[in-house]
C-alpha cells in the first residue's frame, strides 16, 4: 500500500490550492482583458442608446444632448477623459437611417456596425463611412460635403469610431465611472426645484413623471427611397418619362431595400417653367450718368435672366455702384451697396449657361461676373469691346440696345490704380418692361388648371356611368327568362314556326326525289342507267 499513499488527504486547503485550483483569489487582469465595449449607438455618459447625438470635436466621443448638458453645467469637464470641456465644443450629428431603422452611410448605404470606420464633418455634422470620405474627398482633394456641398478642411474630419483604436469605447476607463460623477437629479426636471408643494400637486407630478414619454426625434432619412407623399403630388407636367431607379437598385444591391413599385422621377420645377419662356426681356438701369436699356436673352439663358430680373424688380441693385471700370475692356457692377455678400435670388451660387451663338462680340454685351466655373451670384459687367477670351467662361445673357452715349461717358471717367472710378457711377433705380418668366408661370398654371379640370370631368363621367349601371332591369315575368319582353318572345316563336315549316317541306321534297330515284334504279327494263 505504500507509506505515503494518503499523505495528501489533508483536512484543509493550502493557499496555493485556494489561489490556483478553487478560484478563491481573482488575479489582476491585464488592461486588454479588462475591456468592456460600449456600442457605437450608445451615449458615453448614460450608457443608453442616444436620441439626439452630439460629439466632442477633439475626441469624437458621442453623448446625448439631454445627458451631457446637465453634466457640463456641474462639472465642466469631459466625462471620458476628465479634461476641460464646454458646450461650444460639441457638434450636432446628422446620422442617416435606412428603411429598417439601422444607421448607415448615405453615400455607400453600408450599415454601421461596431467594426465600421465612421467619421463626421464638423461644419455640417453629417456622418459618413471613412471609405466614402477617403475615396471621394481626401484622395481627390475635393473638400466639400458629399451631401450639402459645404466646404470644409482636413482638420474638420472627426473620427467617431476607428476599429483599430477603441480606447474611448472602454467603459472601464471612463472618468465619470471611476470618480462616480453624476449630475444632480434636480437638473432632470424644473418641477423638482419647487420647495413646497401640497399633497395633491405632489401626487400629480409623480404620476406625470411616471407616464411621461420622451418624444421621438426622427433622424434624417435617405432621399433615395420612395416617398409615398411625394409620389401622390406628381402630375402630368412634373412626372418624367423615366423612373427613379429604386426598383433596379433594390434588386441588384445588397444594402438598399427592395422596392416592388415603380415610381416616375420628378422633373425640377424650374425646368418646367423654362420650357415655356419664348420671348426676350427688357430692363432699364437708371444711373446718375444716364439710362441703360438692356435686352435679355431669356429664351436661351432663362436662369441667369430670372436672377437678374428679380434683383432689378425687388430693388436689390438700387443704390449700388459700378465699382470697376477698365477702358477698352468692360465696366462691372451689381455689388450690394451695404457691403453684404453677393448672393443670387436662391441664396447661393448657380451654374453657367453657355450657348454657342452667344459670345463676347462687340460693344455693350451684358455678361455675368464670377470667380470660377458655376459661381454666378449677382454681379454683372458690360463690355466696351469684343472679349473673345471670355467665351465659355462668363455667361452672356443680354446686350445694350439703348444708352450707348451713357456707356461712352462711363468709359471716359478716370479710375484709380485699383480700377475704381473716381466719380461714383450709381444705379438709382431699375425698371422692368418685359418679364417673360411671368408669362411662363401663367402658362404653367393654366396647364395645371386644365389638367385638374379634365381630371374632375373624367371623375364625374365615371361616377355617372356607375350610377347608370346601378339601375335594375325591368322584369316581365317569373322564372327563367323573366327579363325578356313579350314582343321578343312572340318574335322568337314566329321565327321558330317559319323555320320548322321550311324544314318539313324540304324534307318532303328530298324524300320524294329519293323515292323516285330508288324506283328508277330498281327497274331492270332498261340498263342504260348503269
Amino acid at each position: 500500500m505504500g507509506k505515503k499513499q494518503h499523505s495528501k488527504d489533508q483536512l484543509y486547503v493550502t493557499p496555493w490550492e485556494w489561489t490556483n485550483l478553487y478560484g478563491g483569489k481573482t488575479p489582476d487582469l491585464p488592461p486588454h482583458r479588462n475591456f468592456r465595449r460600449l456600442p457605437f449607438t450608445h451615449c458615453a455618459l448614460s450608457l443608453q442608446p442616444f436620441v439626439d447625438p452630439y460629439c466632442v470635436v477633439k475626441s469624437g466621443a458621442i453623448y446625448d444632448l439631454l445627458n451631457i448638458v446637465p453634466y457640463l453645467n456641474k462639472y465642466k469637464h469631459d466625462p471620458i477623459t476628465g479634461e476641460h470641456l464646454e458646450t461650444k465644443n460639441l457638434v450636432k450629428l446628422n446620422i442617416h437611417k435606412n428603411s429598417d431603422g439601422d444607421f448607415h452611410c448615405p453615400i455607400t448605404f453600408k450599415v454601421f456596425t461596431n467594426n465600421s470606420h465612421i467619421v463626421a464633418i464638423r461644419t455640417t455634422g453629417n456622418v459618413f463611412s471613412f471609405d466614402a470620405v477617403d475615396r471621394l474627398n481626401i484622395k481627390v482633394k475635393y473638400w466639400k460635403d458629399l451631401l450639402s456641398d459645404e466646404p470644409f478642411t482636413r482638420s474638420d474630419i472627426i473620427t467617431l469610431q476607428d476599429p483599430h483604436n477603441l480606447d474611448k469605447f472602454n467603459i472601464s476607463n471612463y472618468h465619470h465611472i471611476k470618480e462616480e460623477c453624476k449630475a444632480d437629479e434636480d437638473d432632470a426636471g424644473d418641477y423638482e426645484t419647487i420647495k413646497t408643494v401640497n399633497n395633491e400637486m405632489e401626487q400629480t407630478l409623480k404620476e406625470l413623471n411616471e407616464s411621461y414619454k420622451t418624444p421621438e426625434i426622427k433622424l434624417m432619412s435617405s432621399d433615395n427611397y420612395i416617398d409615398e407623399t411625394a409620389a401622390d403630388k406628381l402630375d402630368s407636367l412634373s412626372s418624367a418619362h423615366y423612373s427613379t431607379g429604386t426598383v433596379a437598385a433594390g434588386l441588384t444591391s445588397t444594402v438598399m431595400p427592395s422596392v416592388a413599385r415603380q415610381q416616375a422621377a420628378r422633373i425640377d420645377e424650374s425646368i418646367i417653367r423654362y420650357e415655356y419662356v419664348k420671348d426676350k426681356g427688357y430692363v432699364r438701369l437708371v444711373t446718375n450718368m444716364g439710362d441703360l436699356n438692356l435686352e435679355l436673352y431669356c429664351e436661351q439663358t432663362p436662369k441667369t435672366c430670372e436672377n437678374f430680373i428679380t434683383h432689378c424688380s425687388n430693388g436689390y441693385y438700387n443704390g449700388s455702384k459700378f465699382h470697376r471700370s477698365i477702358r477698352n475692356f468692360m465696366i462691372q457692377g451689381g455689388k450690394p451697396s451695404d457691403g453684404s455678400d453677393c448672393v443670387s435670388i436662391w441664396g447661393g451660387q448657380f451654374k453657367d449657361e453657355f450657348k454657342p451663338n452667344l459670345d463676347h462680340t462687340g460693344r455693350g454685351v451684358l455678361c455675368m461676373a464670377n470667380f470660377g466655373a458655376n459661381t454666378n451670384t449677382c454681379q454683372f459687367f458690360i463690355t466696351y469691346r469684343s472679349c473673345h477670351h471670355l467665351d465659355n467662361k462668363h455667361t452672356v445673357f443680354g446686350r445694350l440696345v439703348g444708352g450707348m452715349q451713357t456707356l461712352n461717358v462711363m468709359e471716359r471717367i478716370v479710375t484709380d490704380d485699383k480700377d475704381i472710378p473716381i466719380n461714383d457711377i450709381v444705379i438709382q433705380s431699375c425698371v422692368v418692361f418685359v418679364d417673360p418668366l411671368e408669362a411662363a408661370d401663367k402658362k404653367v398654371k393654366e396647364l395645371r388648371d386644365k389638367v385638374e379640370s379634365d381630371k374632375a370631368i373624367t371623375n364625374g363621367l365615371s361616377q355617372t356611368r356607375v350610377i347608370k349601371t346601378d339601375v335594375k332591369p325591368k322584369v316581365y315575368g317569373t322564372g327563367v327568362g323573366k327579363y325578356i319582353s313579350n314582343n321578343v318572345r312572340k318574335r322568337c316563336l314566329d321565327d321558330e314556326q317559319s323555320t320548322s315549316s321550311g324544314l318539313t317541306n324540304s324534307t318532303y321534297n328530298s324524300t320524294d326525289s329519293k323515292k323516285k330515284k330508288t324506283v328508277g334504279r330498281s327497274s331492270f327494263s332498261n340498263f342504260e342507267t348503269w
